[in-house]
């Protein structure tokens, strides 16, 4: 956890699933301390009664926004105000943007231009302008994701992770070659940090994966190599393409 940056959650209610609510809080304190957590919604509907609990055991503070008119999401605009208004305290240094809705594109975009780390939450069905115009994207569908993943494609009757088709391995291949050195060699960790800008919502959980090494070994179109550091305390990996040797 990054103690040092601040990070403002703001959830639009109508939009996103109240489940996994502590497994989302976990993910976002990888990233900083959330020290501004609220949640948007006119909480006199019935639909919204499953988060009332999970406001208090989480320390989320609820926002009331009455829908005024029919068909219009009133939500949307006080969180965008809100934002704007924390923003201009210059009390935070990021934003954690939850919800589905590509309402919010405009927001992200604006907040990053004034320096912010925008880290969005949403379910897959997010469409792709909102996803792109943060720094990171995570799935919702990720967090929380049973160890036995057969069960809980019986129970939803959906798979749980996307499958690793030639679209990711492109992307991979062409950030090891942008990275690489005269040998092909590329620090793992540089090629992770580049995949994520290139593409927001990149996550090796999206594939059953924890983590970047394991995906990348279970693809043999790439070589992985541990190195001794300097200093000896844990060991540096690199990744190149095999088509490269």
């Amino acid at each position: 956890m990054q103690t040092d940056i601040k990070i403002a959650v703001l959830i639009d209610a109508d939009n996103v699933p109240s489940h996994n609510v502590k497994e989302m809080m976990e993910e976002i304190a990888k990233y900083g301390n959330p020290t501004i957590k609220r949640i948007y919604g006119d909480w006199t509907r019935p639909q919204l009664g499953k988060w009332k609990n999970l406001l208090l055991e989480n320390a989320i503070n609820p926002i009331q926004q009455y829908g005024y008119t029919t068909g219009k999401n009133a939500t949307d605009s006080a969180m965008i105000i809100d934002a704007m208004d924390i923003l201009y305290s210059e009390k935070v240094n990021g934003f954690c943007l939850v919800s589905s809705d590509s309402d919010f594109t405009k927001l992200a975009t604006r907040l990053r231009e004034a320096g912010m780390l925008v880290l969005g939450m949403g379910e897959k069905k997010t469409p792709d302008p909102f996803i792109v115009a943060c720094d990171k994207f995570i799935y919702l569908e990720i967090l929380g994701q049973d160890s036995d993943e057969e069960t809980k494609e019986k129970r939803t009757g959906r798979p749980q992770v996307d499958k690793i088709n030639p679209k990711l391995i492109r992307l991979i291949s062409s950030t090891v070659s942008d990275l690489a050195d005269d040998d092909g060699w590329a620090f793992l960790g540089e090629v992770g940090n580049l995949l994520q800008k290139k593409q927001p919502n990149f996550d090796s959980r999206n594939y059953g994966f924890q983590k970047l090494t394991p995906l990348i070994k279970s693809i043999n179109k790439f070589e992985v190599e541990e190195r001794e550091n300097q200093k000896g305390r844990f060991k540096l990996i690199y990744v190149r393409n095999k088509s490269g040797k």
